[in-house]
Order: structure tokens, then C-alpha cells, then sequence
């Protein structure tokens, strides 16, 4: 039986996780619950051998990846960038090209300016974007959902935490399911 077309496959997969820097993040409502959805999403994909990309936007001004975040990013590359979109990085979209993936689940902050922009800029591309919501956040709620209705309006994908994971996932009983349950419960 065909699958649907959204829903993800591991070899088709990666993540980018886009400016999570600690002075943007300081400013951040609900900052705790999404620097868990991303350090969970970011575990999940790292079990599930899915390639994983980073940004941070001009890290001289703005500071480094929260260091928690960063930790769990290894051994992944963080791309320094002065552009809000991830594609106007060249090193970025010469990296995301070698992937040879056409599924491209974006997380990170802020939602409406350097996350809209990327999702945008990958749909025009050709990609097939998710967006997890529970892992992306702005300053104000208004901008967020505002960005978030813009991207759904494009063409993006709005999921969530356990829906990637388990779409990646496919069934239950292997291994890579206990792993990756243990990240949800």
C-alpha cells in the first residue's frame, strides 16, 4: 500500500535547527518546553541516523547555540550567517544539496523572521518542509502563529514533536522504537 507523500522517511529526511543562541533565547516565552522539544527532536534524530544541520545568526553579536543544545548537536554542523534565510548561506545550501534529502524538518527561532524566511526559501527550492511548532518560537505569540499560518499557507507541513518521531519510526518493537519512546513518555 502507497504511502502519503507527507509523511516523512528516514532516508529522506534531515533536521535543521536554526539560531538557537542563548541571548535570543533568554527573551523567549516558553523557553524551557521549547529547548526540550529541540533537545528531544535532536536526540530522536540522531537514534534514527538523520542527518542534522545548524545555524546561528550573527553568533559575534548574538552569542553561541544554548550550550545544552550544542551538546546534543554534535558532532553536526553549526553554520555562522548573517542572512535570516539558512538558503542565503552558500556552505548551507551547498551542504543541504549533498544530502541528496528532499524532506527538511525546521525547528528554531525566531518563527517569523530567520524560520519563515528558510521555509519559504525551501519550498521554492523544491523541499518538502515540516515544521514541529512545539520547537519553533518568537518574541510575541501573534508573530509566531502569524509565521506559522503563512508557511501552512505555502505549502509547509505543521506537525509536531511525536508525529516526526514516529513517522521516522514506521513501527514498533525495534529497537530504534525503544530509544525513541523513551524521548516521548
Amino acid at each position: 500500500m502507497n504511502r502519503h507523500e507527507t509523511i516523512l522517511r528516514r532516508e529522506d529526511s534531515l533536521l535543521v535547527v536554526i539560531d538557537f543562541q542563548q541571548r535570543l533565547v533568554d527573551v523567549m516565552p516558553r523557553k524551557e518546553s521549547v529547548t526540550d522539544e529541540i533537545t528531544r527532536l535532536i536526540q530522536g534524530m540522531k537514534q534514527l541516523n538523520i542527518p542534522i544541520l545548524a545555524t546561528e545568526q550573527y553568533p559575534q553579536g548574538l552569542g553561541p547555540t544554548v550550550p545544552s543544545v550544542a551538546e546534543e548537536l554534535e558532532p553536526a554542523p553549526i553554520f555562522s550567517k548573517m542572512t535570516f534565510s539558512c538558503c542565503g548561506l552558500e556552505d548551507f545550501g551547498a551542504r543541504l544539496k549533498n544530502l541528496l534529502r528532499r524532506q527538511v524538518v525546521v525547528t528554531g527561532i525566531e518563527t517569523h523572521v530567520c524560520v519563515l524566511q528558510t521555509v519559504l526559501d525551501l519550498l521554492a527550492n523544491g523541499y518538502q518542509v515540516h515544521v514541529p511548532v512545539g520547537a519553533t518560537c518568537s518574541r510575541a505569540d501573534v508573530n509566531r502563529d502569524n509565521a506559522l499560518a503563512r508557511m501552512e499557507k505555502a505549502g509547509a507541513v505543521l506537525t509536531n514533536l511525536e508525529s516526526v518521531l514516529f513517522e521516522l519510526l514506521v513501527e514498533a518493537g525495534t529497537d530504534d522504537f525503544k530509544a525513541v519512546r523513551k524521548l516521548i513518555v
